[in-house]
């Protein structure tokens, strides 16, 4: 079973960026992975996914500030967010995307306020 650590959130003002890790325990260059998010009270979103071919899709609240890519080498995939919101604030975990078949991490918290 592939277990997958995400890090790099924290607490940026607003306009501000970051860059999300998530490293998995094996290869997962079979697989479409994505980023989802949860925020507090709601239930988790689609932000992003990356498929095998490496077409790029993303939710309509952060196309044009978010960019989504892999190193399959490192067996890491990354979330490059720019220009963050307060209503970014929420915990992100990756996964396989559409369809999440692993387990869940334990998520990596960004928090944007001034």
């Amino acid at each position: 079973q592939v277990k997958l650590v995400e890090s790099g959130g924290g607490l940026v003002q607003p306009g501000g960026s970051l860059r999300l890790s998530c490293v998995a325990s094996e290869s997962t260059l079979r697989y479409n992975m994505g980023w989802y998010r949860q925020a507090p009270g709601k239930q988790r979103e689609f932000v992003a996914r990356s498929t095998t071919s490496g077409i790029k899709t993303y939710g309509d609240s952060v196309k044009g500030r978010f960019a989504i890519y892999r190193d399959n080498d490192k067996n890491t995939l990354y979330l490059q967010m720019n220009n963050l919101k307060p209503e970014d604030t929420a915990v992100y975990y990756c996964n396989s995307a559409p369809t999440s078949v692993f387990a869940w991490g334990q998520g990596t918290q960004v928090t944007v306020s001034a």
